[in-house]
């Protein structure tokens, strides 16, 4: 296959994390959708990997499914999520980091349960725990709990009145730093990505500050075509990778089906950019 005109979408969630399709109907829609090249980056976890190829390797054309996943980091006391892609699924450190990831994914969902039970909202933990199934518990699984039972209309609103920074749910991430995980993605072969830099909601000072301290941490690409952004967005992050040197990759952070975003959608491929598939250590995996 052709990768310098592939359609590639690297940033993806099932509900092995907070998605709302399975790994095979993902990997099913992603076909559907002419996607090429998939990387399921589900949070904190590579759980859903294994279900995933084995559906992929019965299809007649089959994609090529990148193994990959997001995690979660505190920088600045923000919430910062970086990607590793191209990993090896099964290296003990990368594992161990994760299991320790999910035990302070379910220490920080507890606090937020209570947090809104003592806002009178009663039965949030069991109801979002019931949700998340086998998956490590998440705000996205509280946000569709609430949203179901009508304390919003839609799960970005439960976000903005419920679970954002300074929100009667929101607990601080209890993470850790960047150049740690960055770390534990290397030890497993794989390449550090700056998840969507842009949806952190950061001013043009910060956002330059964080994209130079993860280059200096050791940080391999960044995110620079989102499914939605703005041309001046999509400039704006193209000059910052240049800038750090660092190689760009794309995704449409799929997690259910709606009207805004859908795999592949959108992810133009500028030129002058060195993609990560075309590095030298994706291709000798």
């Amino acid at each position: 296959m052709n990768t310098e005109s592939i359609l590639a979408d690297l940033h993806s969630h099932t509900t092995a994390s907070d998605g709302m399709l399975s790994p095979s109907d993902l990997v099913a829609r992603a076909l559907e959708k002419g996607v090429q090249m998939l990387s399921i980056t589900d949070h904190d976890t590579v759980d859903g990997l294994a279900e995933a190829h084995f559906f992929n390797r019965q299809q007649s054309e089959p994609l090529i499914l990148i193994d990959g996943t997001e995690i979660s980091t505190r920088w600045n006391n923000f919430d910062i999520h970086i990607v590793g892609l191209n990993i090896d699924k099964n290296q003990p450190e990368l594992l161990a980091f994760l299991s320790s990831q999910r035990e302070l994914r379910e220490v920080r969902a507890q606090e937020i349960g209570v947090r809104l039970a003592k806002a009178g909202i009663d039965g949030a933990y069991q109801g979002a725990k019931a949700i998340a199934g086998d998956a490590a518990l998440s705000r996205g699984h509280y946000a569709r709990w609430l949203a179901d039972n009508g304390y919003a209309s839609d799960m970005p609103s439960v976000f903005k009145r419920y679970l954002a920074r300074g929100k009667t749910g929101y607990v601080p991430n209890n993470w850790g730093d960047m150049a740690n995980a960055i770390n534990v993605i290397h030890q497993a072969g794989g390449l550090a990505v700056l998840a969507h830099p842009s949806g952190y909601k950061l001013s043009a000072k910060w956002l330059k500050k964080l994209v130079k301290d993860f280059a200096e941490a050791g940080g391999d690409a960044m995110e620079v075509v989102l499914g939605q952004q703005t041309i001046d967005d999509r400039n704006n992050l193209l000059a910052l990778c240049h800038q750090h040197q660092l190689m760009g990759s794309l995704g449409s952070d799929f997690h259910f089906i709606s009207n805004w975003i859908e795999l592949g959608k959108n992810l133009y491929q500028p030129q002058g950019v060195t993609w990560v598939w075309q590095s030298e250590s994706w291709m000798e995996r």
